[in-house]
């Protein structure tokens, strides 16, 4: 595939003092998988990082499709588009060359639409279209298709699956829910095969007597004078909706059987995204555990925001003698003093990620610097991406070894 524009820049991290090892980078950890999940508590950048690992494959090569699930307006325009939609959507070479983001190979992009993925489901498995029209039509499955909860982890994976299996992608970068929600994706194919293959479905299917069997006689009179009075017949729209979805089931099954081996498939890396604030970096372990106990592969641990800039082991005096000639007086007590503020932060991220990195057995995360702006566009977005591909310096190394010019970009930014 032909260059598009300049390749990314490669910094120079490979030697010296806190470097990551030769083949621990993100590009060695991620070769050869088809699909990367990005877990992870909400509000740690999630959303952008799983942009920028599409960018950044993208930018060396493969043919990569990014899912998220995030609406914001800021990461349709980090991605140079006006929207972002349930459809697939190709990212335009020439608004990649016109902010200086090289690519050799192409980025699509897509936010994931709970109903309209259930929808091509339903259409694809279907056998006629008097069956199609019936299972959409059906009140009950226009709730169940749009509800908050359960849907966009059901929906993301029946994606996934979609993706994997009918496109040509080299890698599918997936954006899931908040962690507080990852239990259930994680979940969801396995709870998902319990009901259909379970008891409780057989009886839903079952035609005729299903009040007095599922809610008891008593009960059943009770739904019958809602229906008369309201005009909604709760147990009929229930029970038509389990008849219509009956001849679907099969392929339904076969697809939740696809996904929940895909999970687990070698070719799959789940990457942890957290970062060093203390309820974000205490989700993280937990997530590692169940990913363990599920038998799914963590490919790495990702530490969004982090502080690099300090004082570099250096006292506040003499950050501000070594300043004083090039900043003056004034300028470099004000730099030096705060610098000291950020050197709390500092060590604090440093212990965190010490602490992550033992807990979950990932001696050399992955480490993007703390940002004092959002990501808004292409540029920015292949900034971030070039941390997490280019990136290696622990947090000690690093603070140390760039004391001085930490330094000067707060002078530019305090003058």
């Amino acid at each position: 595939m032909a260059t598009r524009g300049a390749k990314p820049k490669r910094s120079r991290t490979a030697k010296g003092n806190g470097a990551r090892p030769a083949g621990d980078g993100l590009l060695e950890r991620l070769e050869g998988k088809r699909v990367c999940i990005c877990l992870g508590a909400g509000g740690v950048g999630k959303t952008t990082t799983s942009a920028a690992i599409a960018l950044g494959l993208a930018a060396r090569g493969k043919k990569v499709a990014v899912v998220t699930i995030d609406p914001a307006e800021r990461l349709a325009s980090a991605l140079g588009l006006e929207r972002l939609s349930g459809e697939l959507t190709p990212i335009d070479p020439a608004l990649l060359d016109e902010q200086g983001v090289g690519c050799e190979g192409e980025l699509w992009a897509m936010m994931h639409d709970s109903k309209g993925t259930f929808d091509e489901i339903v259409e694809r498995l279907a056998r006629d279209e008097h069956e199609r029209e019936e299972i959409l039509a059906n009140p009950i499955y226009r709730e169940l298709s749009t509800a908050v909860a359960g849907s966009q982890e059901l929906s993301a994976i029946a994606k996934l699956y979609e993706l994997r299996h009918e496109r040509d992608f080299d890698t599918i970068v997936l954006d899931t829910p908040p962690s507080r929600n990852a239990v259930d994706f994680l979940e969801t194919p396995r709870r998902l095969l319990a009901f259909l293959e379970g008891r409780a479905l057989r009886v839903f299917l079952s035609p005729g007597g299903l009040a007095a069997r599922v809610f008891g006689r008593s009960t059943g009179i009770v739904f019958a004078i809602f229906a008369r009075v309201t005009g909604v017949d709760m147990l009929g729209d229930l029970s038509t909706f389990f008849r219509s979805l009956s001849p679907i089931l099969d392929g339904f099954g076969e697809r939740t059987r696809g996904v929940n081996q895909l999970l687990r498939d070698p070719t799959t890396a789940f990457m942890i995204v957290t970062s060093p604030e203390p309820e974000p970096a205490r989700e993280a372990p937990f997530l590692a555990e169940r990913l363990a106990a599920a038998k799914m592969p963590l490919g790495g641990l990702i530490v969004n925001r982090v502080h690099f800039d300090g004082l570099g082991d250096r006292s506040v005096e003499q950050v501000r003698e070594l300043l004083e000639p090039d900043l003056g007086e004034r300028l470099a007590q004000r730099v030096a003093g705060n610098l000291a503020d950020f050197d709390v932060l500092v060590r604090r991220d440093r212990e965190t990620i010490a602490r992550l990195a033992e807990q979950l057995s990932q001696p050399h995360p992955i480490l993007v610097p703390h940002m004092d702006e959002e990501v808004r566009d292409l540029a920015g977005l292949a900034g971030v991406a070039e941390s997490l591909f280019e990136g290696g310096r622990d947090p000690a190394a690093r603070n140390g070894a760039t004391g001085s010019s930490a330094a000067r970009r707060r002078a530019r930014a305090l003058s």
